[in-house]
């Protein structure tokens, strides 16, 4: 990926010296660290390595996946449907469905729930383990954050992601 900025060098290697230096990172997709007090940011798909006092783990939100995609007719809203993985745990980590919601582009607040016949993930992740699970919402088209709050208040992790069925 590279980006042409107007009315700058044409050079390929060199750039602007007014862009600030993390701009220039190429490690952009680098695993972002998420606390009760700092919470992370970032797209759907990418890990977030989450700090606690008691523990530390690594969780990544992918999706939605939304039925139908392609279909002639596209409808408002549509049943989304995420996958969670939690693994590098450092002691136990909590887990419970209640912990996740999603926010929508007009700060509808949606509960998620599992998918239908999916096994409820353990109540704890240990170290050594890895955990998979998938939620569910009925959400609109448009923009959303899924975020995740293991202690029921202070959101860790965020995750950006955009709910499209066209």
């Amino acid at each position: 990926m590279f980006a042409v900025l107007a009315g700058c060098s044409s050079s390929h290697s060199k750039f602007p010296t007014f862009l600030p230096k993390k701009t220039l990172d190429p490690s952009v997709d680098a695993t972002l660290v998420g606390t009760m007090t700092k919470p992370a940011l970032t797209v759907e798909g990418l890990p977030v390595k989450v700090e606690t006092p008691g523990w530390d783990v690594l969780i990544d939100v992918s999706g939605p996946v939304v039925p139908g995609e392609g279909l002639p007719v596209q409808h408002d809203a549509t049943t989304c449907t995420w996958t969670v993985t939690m693994y590098g745990a450092t002691a136990d980590v909590p887990v419970s469905i209640a912990d996740f919601h999603s926010v929508d582009h007009l700060g509808s607040v949606f509960i998620m729930t599992l998918v239908p016949g999916e096994a409820a993930p353990p109540d704890v992740v240990k170290p050594g383990q890895r955990v998979t699970f998938q939620l569910r919402a009925y959400e609109l088209v448009g923009e959303g954050i899924m975020q995740w709050a293991p202690d029921h208040e202070h959101v860790v992790a965020s995750w950006d992601y955009t709910v499209e069925n066209d």
